[in-house]
């Protein structure tokens, strides 16, 4: 294995910690004698343990070797993947690299370790390469990446030689493209110190879908046109939702991910106080093949908080301008987003002379979102029709329409008031006492 790794040249740079590497020096140390029983022992579980890890993480089921190997595969980026991701198969020398580097890969997926087991008197490898799963909650990984490096997995298995894997890989690549950002939808800012990334993926991130949202026909189609446009390339507008607290803002630009993801579209999730960090996430998205959404959710600020002022910087107005490949979708309950006071309204002030300077700097971040769409508290007929629709698509809710209504407005009543989010914990709280 240790020889077959060492003339990679594409895929080359996996860091020496990786499985791979450590299983490789593994078995040549064991091929030339050079160990100890025991010790060797120790380190391959060790690895195996590591690998287990990674399996877990993302839901990966039957043989976890291959799985390991297509996961490198599938998240490796540098010049030729990357390329790959945005043209798939081309012409070009380093394609002879690249095919090379497959056909080391189609050895290590049918490596044999029994040689090795036999004489250390282990059975972990096989265990592995015939495992069996728990079955797990969609919460625990990555159901999106595990299916994708699976189906990966399973077409190298049957491919004939690297000419036909290479086919299959720069096919993956241009159809899902490489990496975190190919495989993943959702991504959060992690820190990034000392020049790590800045953006880590978000694991699970629901399936929900616009119809999910009961009512609000035109506010869907405003975001559905503009998401639309932007991931068919052509001029959108940032989009700012506000309105009353429980319809539905945060839930659409959730089924919004969800909708166009197959059209490359990608979601970063940003909180007021890391807009310091707003350009260092730009600069690492600016060049990719995709289309990323800045989300922002329940965004507000108090007077004493300056942090809109970066924000304002980053979406227009700052000398480096947002690259077209970025937009930002806000939600908020205030459709200003800053807080005003009644003193913000008039000129006549004992701490500053020009009090409409301070009214037009608090309006001018709300401003700089060219789509607004007002989500406002539905009326208490619109209140039952979100019940009834929601109740409907249950049916061991056994209730009539007009039982239905009655006990929803005694929910409401005790509850927080008429709200898409109180109809959605009505119907919970009658599946729950269902499920009894």
């Amino acid at each position: 294995m240790y020889r077959l790794i060492s003339k990679l040249v594409i895929y080359r740079n996996l860091g020496e910690g990786c499985i791979l590497y450590r299983l490789a020096d593994i078995c040549r140390r064991f091929q030339s004698g050079e160990y100890v029983k025991e010790g060797l022992v120790t380190e391959i579980y060790e690895e195996i343990n590591r690998l287990l890890q990674i399996s877990t993480s993302y839901g990966f089921d039957k043989n976890l070797w291959h799985n390991y190997l297509a996961f490198i595969i599938a998240m490796t980026e540098n010049p030729f993947t990357l390329v790959s991701e945005k043209v798939g198969a081309n012409e070009g020398t380093v394609n002879e690299f690249a095919k090379g580097d497959f056909a080391i890969f189609r050895k290590l997926f049918d490596y044999d370790f029994s040689e090795m087991e036999r004489a250390l008197e282990i059975n972990c490898f096989d265990i592995i390469l015939h495992y069996k799963a728990v079955g797990k909650s969609e919460q625990i990984f990555n159901k999106s990446v595990s299916q994708k490096v699976q189906e990966l997995s399973r077409s190298i298995e049957h491919a004939g030689d690297e000419v036909e894997m290479y086919q299959i890989v720069t096919g993956f690549y241009r159809k899902y493209g490489v990496g975190k950002f190919g495989l993943n939808k959702a991504f959060r800012i992690a820190g990034g110190e000392d020049g790590g990334e800045i953006l880590e993926p978000i694991t699970s991130t629901g399936d929900m879908v616009l119809s999910d949202l009961v009512g609000y026909e035109s506010q869907k189609q405003k975001l559905i046109e503009n998401t639309q446009a932007f991931v068919e390339g052509r001029q959108a507008n940032n989009v700012l939702l506000y309105g009353d607290a429980g319809t539905g803002k945060s839930t659409s630009v959730k089924a919004i991910l969800n909708q166009y993801y197959g059209q490359g579209l990608r979601m970063i999730e940003v909180y007021k106080h890391q807009f310091k960090d707003l350009s260092k996430v730009i600069a690492q998205v600016k060049n990719r093949n995709y289309r990323f959404i800045i989300y922002m959710d329940d965004l507000s600020f108090e007077e004493f908080e300056i942090e809109y002022k970066y924000l304002k910087a980053v979406i227009e107005g700052g000398l480096e301008t947002k690259p077209e490949n970025v937009l930002i979708y806000a939600t908020s309950n205030r459709r200003h987003l800053i807080r005003e006071t009644w003193s913000d309204r008039s000129d006549m002030s004992q701490d500053e002379l020009h009090r409409s300077d301070t009214m037009q700097e608090k309006l001018s971040l709300a401003g700089r979102f060219g789509v607004s769409i007002g989500f406002f508290k539905p009326s208490q007929k619109e209140y039952f029709d979100i019940v009834t629709t929601l109740a409907a698509r249950y049916p061991e809710i056994s209730l009539s329409q007009e039982e239905l209504c009655r006990e929803a407005n005694k929910w409401e009543l005790s509850h927080g008031g008429i709200s898409g989010r109180t109809a959605e914990q009505f119907i919970r709280y009658l599946l729950g006492k269902a499920s009894v």
